[in-house]
């Protein structure tokens, strides 16, 4: 396999997820009492949690390891960095104290890691966004003292979205670091699950992208970027769908403000869409398909989308071959491998 001096680019993965054994611990015993409030939560980890099947058993272990297993499945695969993650949904599903304490507890061991293995791993801070003001402070100290790049944000915050301006401070934070927001999937909120359910749709099948496609619309539109225009805010999955969407949002938000229609959408400073190519950055996960990125590439720019596995949830060698295999140029590669990653992050 080459090596990055021979391949002219390291490749950074930009979405892979982890967390601890003490969250997964409690995931169990909240699904144990049943007290979580979450069908998509239910659905979703009930199944990884308890079930045998070869699939579950394998993302379970390998979600938790920060160590051998993680490093030697991104050497059998090429993959000279990974920008971890706490993975979904975090600590957002517990009470504020609880949370807030997972949060910073989560942050030390994963800046530990990155210390022990810098040319290896970055990662992005775990806050409590049930708690905003002690969330932003998290993330400053994240940022500050521990070294970490950004901030994930696992979606809807028991059922609650970060249009909501008591979120804001967490934004101003962001904004005031000059560090991304990465607003990661979530299953649909408890008040949209219902429909995906029965046929379970309610995860990376659909309903994580139609639930955060949601979201970042609802944060556009609510005028986010035109009280905090400097932010930045990274999307998986090739941006859940909403580049496709684009000239249609644009043309019906227009419409709706103009007609007055609702005290929930006022005028924007820019287009929706210009929002999303301007305040936005982009990642593959679990998107390997090159029709889709060469469309987002071309629409939002080259300078724009950054390689992501979307370990370990789709952890597929092939995969990475085909990317080293899209029609880029030597500087286009190198950007989307690279130099995007180091960039944003500033790895």
């Amino acid at each position: 396999m080459p090596n990055p001096a021979e391949r002219g680019y390291r490749r950074i993965a930009t979405e892979e997820a982890w967390t601890t054994p003490e969250i997964m611990q409690r995931y169990q015993q909240m699904l144990e009492r049943g007290d979580h409030g979450d069908p998509g939560f239910a659905s979703l980890w009930g199944f990884f949690a308890t079930s045998q099947t070869p699939r579950a058993r394998d993302l379970y272990e390998r979600v938790q390891d920060l160590e051998a297993r993680r490093l030697a499945d991104m050497d059998a695969t090429g993959i000279d960095m990974q920008l971890l993650m706490l993975t979904a949904p975090g600590v957002q599903m517990f009470d504020p104290d609880t949370a807030c304490a997972l949060a910073a507890s989560t942050n030390d061991q994963l800046a530990e890691t990155v210390r022990r293995h810098p040319s290896r791993f970055a990662g992005l801070a775990a806050v409590a966004p049930q708690a905003p003001q002690a969330a932003a402070a998290e993330l400053e100290r994240a940022v500050t003292r521990l070294g970490l790049k950004g901030v994930v944000i696992n979606s809807h915050v028991n059922g609650e979205y970060l249009d909501d301006e008591k979120f804001w401070d967490i934004f101003a934070a962001a904004e005031a670091l000059d560090v991304p927001v990465y607003i990661h999937p979530n299953t649909p909120s408890p008040q949209m699950i219902e429909p995906f359910l029965s046929r379970c749709l309610d995860a990376a099948i659909y309903g994580f992208a139609a639930e955060t496609g949601l979201h970042v619309l609802r944060l556009i539109v609510a005028g986010v970027f035109d009280r905090f225009p400097r932010l930045k805010m990274v999307l998986g999955h090739l941006g859940e769908g909403l580049p496709y969407w684009l000239y249609r949002v644009d043309f019906m938000h227009g419409g709706i403000v103009r007609a007055n229609r609702s005290p929930g959408v006022k005028p924007l400073q820019r287009a929706p869409s210009e929002y999303l190519r301007e305040n936005f950055h982009y990642t593959t996960s679990g998107m390997c398909w090159e029709p889709a990125i060469t469309y987002v590439q071309q629409l939002m720019g080259h300078d724009r989308v950054m390689y992501a596995m979307d370990y370990p949830y789709q952890f597929v060698k092939e995969e990475v071959d085909a990317m080293d295999a899209l029609p880029l140029t030597p500087a286009q590669k190198h950007a989307f491998f690279q130099g995007n990653a180091e960039r944003v992050f500033k790895l």
